[in-house]
Formats: structure tokens, C-alpha cells, sequence
């Protein structure tokens, strides 16, 4: 394969993604690009500026014109968003964003150009092995019981993060479903140092 190295993580909440995702790229000297955390960056710009979210096209000028910079942290225009970005507001918001076509458009344009200036990354997200990367050197679609999940999260989330995998599921553009070539990988009762070595023994 030429190009960069890309590895594929995908999964719905609480599945294990970001912490995979980060030891993998630690063992792999990569960085790890969170598309998710694009899509609230998005949803959070979309509310401070009091837009009504179905309306697709408003909401898809805010993400063209976020010139949104990620490095570890997520800013826009030079303002740090990432401490508010998993707030419930958000967390309640952001299915609402991301299945707006054209804000897809913009931030999967943004994700490839993110990884092709690096020389490789791991890449997490919900369509990362579907859409943005589908000749990803390396997919994974990562899952795990309900039960399971429902315990990653706090009392608070469990609601809205089971209504957002619901919706995402379902939306038109570009929903989370696992890549037809992709390793699926259930971590429920898995240590993730075994989930992770087993997805570095993909490569």
C-alpha cells in the first residue's frame, strides 16, 4: 500500500474507541485524528450562534467557515473549544449536525486532507472505514454489550449517548454501520492492551 498509513477505528459510544485508538497510535509513533470531535466542534459553533440545527444549510456555512485547527485540542479561528464539546447540550445536539450532507461533505474533506499532510494516523470515528478511509490499511469496527457501554458512561450520558447511536444508525448520510471488510472486535470483559495488540497484529 502506498500512502500514508491509515488505521480505522469505528463503534458506537462507549465501545472503546478513543482509548484504542490512542494506544494503538502510540505504538504506531501516529497521531489520532477524533472525527467526532469535529462533528461537536460543529454542533457547539451551530449553538453559541443560536442557529436553529435542522436547518442544513446555515449549519453547513458554520462548518465550512470554522477553520477548524486539531492538534490533540480543537480550536476554531484560534478559540479553544475542546473543554466544552461533551457537554449534555451537545451530546443532545450533535446527531442533529452530523447527518446534515453537507456538513459531512465539509469535515470529510477536512479529515483527508489532516491525515494526507501527515504520514499516517489512526483515524476514529463512525464512518472512517465506510466513508472517509475505504482503503484504510487496517479497519476496525469495535462494539460491546449494552451493558458494557451503559457502564463507560455516567448515569447522565447513558440516555443521550443510546439516542445518538440510535439516530446515527438510521441517518441517510452516512450512517455507523461496520465496513463489509472491516475486524470486528467486541471489548466487552477484554483488557484493552489484549484489544489493542490484537488489532497492531492486523498490520
Amino acid at each position: 500500500m502506498t500512502g500514508p498509513i491509515v488505521v480505522a477505528i469505528d463503534g458506537p459510544a462507549g465501545s472503546g474507541k478513543s482509548t484504542v485508538a490512542r494506544l494503538v497510535a502510540e505504538r504506531l509513533g501516529l497521531e489520532v485524528l477524533d472525527t467526532g470531535a469535529m462533528y461537536r466542534a460543529v454542533t457547539l459553533l451551530a449553538l453559541r450562534a443560536g442557529l436553529d440545527l435542522a436547518d442544513a444549510d446555515k449549519v453547513t456555512l458554520v462548518a465550512a467557515e470554522a477553520d477548524l485547527v486539531v492538534a490533540g485540542r480543537i480550536s476554531s479561528h484560534g478559540v479553544d473549544l475542546t473543554d466544552d464539546l461533551r457537554t449534555d447540550e451537545v451530546n443532545r445536539a450533535v446527531s442533529i449536525v452530523s447527518a446534515h450532507p453537507g456538513v459531512r461533505a465539509v469535515l470529510v474533506a477536512e479529515q483527508r486532507a489532516w491525515v494526507g499532510a501527515r504520514d499516517g494516523a489512526v483515524v476514529e470515528g463512525r464512518d472512517i472505514g465506510t466513508v472517509v478511509f475505504p482503503d484504510a490499511k487496517v479497519k476496525v469496527y469495535l462494539t460491546a454489550s449494552d451493558t458494557e457501554r451503559a457502564r463507560r458512561r455516567t448515569e447522565e450520558a447513558r440516555a443521550s449517548v443510546a439516542m445518538r447511536d440510535h439516530l446515527d444508525e438510521r441517518r441517510a448520510a452516512s450512517p455507523l454501520r461496520a465496513a463489509e471488510d472491516a475486524h470486528v472486535l467486541d471489548t466487552t470483559n477484554r483488557p484493552v492492551d489484549e484489544v489493542v495488540g490484537e488489532i497492531l497484529a492486523l498490520l
